[in-house]
């Protein structure tokens, strides 16, 4: 599976999907809680699993 751990720094946030990288938060970006922390996905990885994210799946599912 290519699920990553995304990541925020002090300057920047990594997809949890795609390792994409951008500074600071990216408005755009959605952030999840999975297993008590938080996972970010960039606008394109969140655009192709847009009906799993509304179907509350954890993205290990996806």
């Amino acid at each position: 599976m290519d699920h990553k751990t995304s990541q925020t720094t002090g300057r920047s946030t990594t997809c949890g999907r795609c390792g994409a990288t951008h500074e600071g938060l990216p408005l755009t970006w959605i952030c999840s809680v999975e297993n008590g922390r938080r996972v970010y996905f960039c606008e394109e990885c969140a655009r192709r699993h847009l009906r799993s994210i509304e179907g509350r799946l954890d993205s290990a599912w996806w």
